[in-house]
């Protein structure tokens, strides 16, 4: 999966929690995006099957969508947590970073680094 379509459903995850539905306009509005471009978007994440549509045109993940979208947003959570309290960077940087980072770090080093937030946490208790 390419980078947009990770944002598209880490986007959709996070709206979610704050909304009771979700539509293409709400993603759009998020992101800063065209309708257009969040249209098509949302008809590649339903033929891959990473979303359904429900009557009204609310978006909703479906489990296989669901498990990508929270597995970015804990690679974000981390890297953010990473960076903040690591590298000592701001949290907008912070935040910033992990946006672009969680999409192309790979999986043993997102490990290591979870790993190395968790330790931290726990030394710090």
């Amino acid at each position: 999966m390419h980078e947009s379509g990770e944002t598209y459903l880490e986007t959709l995850l996070l709206l979610n929690k704050r909304l009771s539905i979700v539509r293409s306009i709400d993603v759009a509005t998020e992101l800063g995006y065209s309708k257009a471009s969040v249209s098509r978007a949302m008809g590649i994440l339903k033929r891959l099957g990473y979303i359904d549509f429900q009557k009204g045109g609310a978006i909703q993940l479906t489990v296989k969508g669901y498990e990508k979208a929270s597995s970015i947003y804990e690679r974000h959570c981390y890297l953010t947590a990473f960076f903040q309290n690591t590298l000592n960077l701001p949290k907008e940087d912070a935040t910033q970073n992990a946006c672009r980072f969680e999409h192309v770090i790979s999986p043993s080093c997102f490990v290591a680094i979870k790993n190395y937030v968790l330790e931290n946490q726990k030394n710090k208790l």
